[in-house]
């Protein structure tokens, strides 16, 4: 497995909307194992391939506390279950030491490939439920900042360019 970098906004190739994986093949099981491998590295709790630079409709995720639940999602569509939205604080690999409120499906119906290339469904809710709302919107690219006032997003922006100019070399 290899670690992968994470691309940060405002980086434009967050902005790519990813293609359907053709077939899971040996290929896409790797970029499912190195996806998770740095998801767990940077402490996320989930990882659209987006934002590693591979745009391909792919999502690994885990949200349990002790990191014993690996979720994959290929080619994930979901829908949401009754009209019920909820705010909860979001934050992003790709927006690190940023976090915002952002109101999202209370409930989604998920169905995908696993990383076998088995379809599943399930039902989702709380955290999960945000969770695949928010990596699905990175294969749409679509980031959660893009949720807020122009205003809070400029911020982000001008913070993250700030931070950008920091970790460059002198």
């Amino acid at each position: 497995m290899a670690k992968l970098p994470i691309l940060e906004f405002p980086d434009e190739r967050l902005r790519t909307i990813a293609t359907p994986v053709e077939a899971v093949d040996d290929e896409v099981r790797q970029l499912v194992d190195d996806m998770l491998e740095t998801m767990y590295d940077a402490r996320g709790i989930g990882l659209a391939a987006t934002q590693v630079d591979v745009h391909r409709r792919v999502i690994v995720m885990d949200v349990s506390d002790d990191q014993s639940r690996p979720l994959v999602m290929i080619n994930p569509e979901f829908t949401p279950i009754g009209d019920e939205r909820e705010p909860m604080q979001e934050g992003c690999l790709s927006i690190p030491e940023y976090y915002a409120e952002v109101p999202r499906a209370l409930k989604v119906h998920l169905k995908a490939l696993g990383r076998d290339g088995q379809p599943y469904e399930m039902e989702a809710e709380g955290l999960l439920a945000h969770c695949i709302q928010h990596e699905y919107d990175h294969l749409e690219g679509v980031l959660f900042v893009d949720y807020l006032s122009v205003l809070k997003r400029d911020r982000v922006m001008k913070k993250m360019q700030k931070r950008h100019r920091q970790m460059q070399p002198a």
